[in-house]
């Protein structure tokens, strides 16, 4: 079997979660290739250490300069605010490495351009972790649109709801809040949640022509986490909502605040086509409603699919029918995608020029908030 070894940087949320995902995976998957916990870069050296030893990383680094340049690393994982993936992904790629990045790409355009020009010119695979495409209801939709059982897609709407920052005493930035920092997030909602929506559009729906939006930052000022007697103007937007005309002519609507009081993290999309429907709720992941237009019109409607089965994406890989699966599953899903397109030399997931379409969708957001106006979505 051969060994890819991991790299990864930044030890938060998503480093736990990828962590997860490269000890698992071949736990679960067959592969040829099995992901070596090679080593974990952070800039705290006991708390990198301490998460090191349990997660089962072989080594810790607190620079990640010199994590990129190690020769005995082949997968460079970026899991650290926005404000940092460029400049780790561009060291990455001059060093001949594959590279994994979460989403946002980058912190605008520009940057995530950048960062595909020069992994294209390494010729190295690479990966942005849009993990809701492997929930295995999320993955039924996308082959229910591909097989045409829902043919001409007229509509697709997406809400991504949370209410962690309705709290006016919740301060900004540091390790933990720095999604409420404008300099190192680049953005609030669109960024953090609507990327992963307008991911899932891209990816059902097609390529996005035109949007126009509205963003409105509902806190305007909040002390920082760091230095607590220092109140500062609140720069991310809060909430954003707009509206997107797909190339293939389907009308769009998107949504996403952190102000929806009870909302924790519902992510939702519902696609209206001439010969049916689907609609997926995140709060409900292993369910898929499906409406066929084509059934007899005396049991015509909605039903809901129960997604963990045998025949269903990704389930057999898991525990007999019935038994649900979670969120850490989407990310041991991305992984062994991963490592099947590399098995077979193929793309099996979406790479950073994927996340370049789903940033410039997010620019043309946010500079229609500005404006007022429309604005070309590519």
């Amino acid at each position: 079997m051969r060994s890819l070894k991991i790299g990864l940087i930044g030890t938060g949320f998503m480093g736990r979660t990828h962590s997860n995902a490269y000890a698992q995976v071949n736990k679960f998957f067959d592969h040829a290739i099995q992901p070596a916990l090679t080593a974990v870069c952070a800039t705290n050296a006991p708390k990198t250490a301490a998460f090191a030893a349990q997660w089962g990383w072989e080594s810790v680094e607190s620079d990640w300069r010199t994590l990129v340049n190690r020769p005995d690393i082949d997968v460079v994982d970026i899991c650290t605010p926005n404000n940092t993936h460029c400049a780790i992904a561009l060291a990455a790629a001059e060093a001949g490495k594959i590279i994994i990045c979460e989403k946002p790409l980058a912190m605008n355009a520009d940057e995530a351009r950048r960062m595909v020009e020069a992994a294209e010119h390494s010729g190295q695979p690479t990966m942005v972790s849009f993990n809701y495409r492997r929930i295995p209801a999320v993955t039924l939709a996308k082959q229910l649109v591909d097989e045409g059982r829902l043919g001409r897609i007229f509509h697709y709407r997406a809400k991504y709801l949370q209410d962690w920052t309705i709290n006016p005493n919740l301060p900004q930035g540091g390790n933990t809040l720095w999604r409420l920092d404008a300099q190192a997030a680049g953005s609030g909602v669109t960024g953090d949640l609507l990327a992963h929506s307008i991911d899932l559009a891209l990816w059902l729906a097609g390529p996005i022509a035109q949007v126009t939006a509205m963003t409105e930052t509902f806190i305007k000022e909040r002390r920082l986490q760091d230095d607590p007697d220092t109140v500062k103007p609140v720069a991310i937007d809060d909430a954003c909502a707009f509206l997107a005309r797909f190339a293939n002519g389907a009308l769009g609507t998107f949504e996403s605040t952190r102000y929806a009081c009870g909302r924790k993290n519902q992510n939702t999309f519902e696609i209206n086509g001439e010969k049916g429907s689907i609609a997926f709720d995140l709060e409900n992941a292993h369910q898929l409603e499906y409406y066929n237009h084509a059934d007899d019109g005396l049991v015509r409607g909605f039903r809901t699919i129960p997604v963990w089965d045998g025949n269903h994406p990704y389930m057999s890989h898991w525990w007999v029918p019935g038994c649900a699966i979670g969120y850490e599953h989407t990310f041991i899903h991305q992984v062994s995608d991963f490592l099947d397109g590399l098995e077979r030399g193929e793309k099996r997931v979406p790479d950073l020029r994927d996340g370049y379409a789903t940033q410039l969708v997010c620019d043309a957001v946010l500079a229609s908030a500005r404006t007022g106006m429309w604005q070309p979505a590519r």
